[in-house]
């Protein structure tokens, strides 16, 4: 069972956490994760780099790619697009090795996770979604957040950060 606090709503939808995934997959006897870089971002493939990963219970192998560009991810994460597609790729394994259809929050492109509707973006004050899952988030990881100030853009880009951080302290 998916324990809520690895659960994050967006735009209505709900998604999995890398981090309850590989929850999870220590539950199912996760022995191993491995990952290989099939593609290095530069020019010529638009800086997309692409990750195959290979997750492995004692008797089970689950194999995935991920891939990451600087036109799916946050701009914070454009210097991490390899160890972005790395995480897509085992987000997506593992989800296989968990049976869980849900899709990771990981996994999704910047314009997927956090587009809002097609307004004045930079100066529009942040939607309810945004606010409510920046409350998550914040309170998960004892962050403060100065909401007056926000804009849909900048919530989306913090939405980003936190979701980062909270993968790197895993």
């Amino acid at each position: 069972m998916i324990n809520e606090k690895f659960k994050i709503n967006l735009q209505g939808k709900t998604y999995i956490t890398y981090e309850g995934l590989l929850d999870l997959a220590h539950q199912k006897g996760l022995q191993s994760v491995e990952v290989d870089i099939i593609q290095f971002p530069n020019i010529d493939n638009n800086m997309t780099a692409i990750c195959k990963a290979t997750i492995m219970t004692k008797d089970e192998k689950f194999v995935d790619i991920g891939d990451a560009s600087p036109k799916s991810v946050n701009n914070s994460l454009i210097p991490h697009i390899i160890r972005m597609a790395s995480t897509r790729a085992k987000a997506r394994a593992l989800r296989d090795l968990t049976n869980v259809g849900m899709t990771a929050v990981e996994e999704l492109s910047f314009e997927e996770g956090i587009e809002e509707e097609e307004e004045s973006y930079e100066a529009d004050l942040p939607t309810q979604r945004q606010l409510e899952t920046l409350k998550k988030l914040a309170a998960d990881s004892n962050y403060k957040i100065d909401y007056k100030s926000l804009t849909k853009q900048s919530a989306g880009n913090l939405i980003g950060k936190l979701i980062e951080d909270r993968k790197n302290r895993s």
